[in-house]
């Protein structure tokens, strides 16, 4: 993923975003989740893998603005949840400490 990830990089570094708003960045971040969204919603898988995609891109672009890793947020992130202990309820994975029982 680390190439990929830095040809994305490259292509933002090219067209300026890396220097834009970050704010406008997380409009984008919006419209894709609202994509995927609707392409769950109407079972249409091909637009469900591009809009996965489209955030992966837009969430690499978001840190770049913000001068962090895409692949250390993913790191850090996995990092807390690799041994996080808890169950499946109504098809929604709950963690232990916010379980009741």
């Amino acid at each position: 993923m680390t190439e990929l990830t830095a040809r994305i990089e490259e292509w933002a570094r090219e067209r300026g975003l890396d220097t834009a708003d970050p704010a406008k960045q997380m409009l984008k971040l919006g419209e894709e989740y609202g994509e995927l969204c609707q392409g769950l919603a109407k079972d249409k898988p091909d637009q469900v893998e591009d809009s996965i995609g489209d955030i992966y891109v837009v969430l690499t672009i978001l840190s770049l603005q913000l001068g962090l890793d895409i692949e250390d947020c993913v790191q850090k992130a996995y990092s807390e949840i690799k041994d996080r202990k808890g169950r499946l309820v109504n098809g929604v994975y709950i963690k232990e400490a916010d379980l009741i029982d």
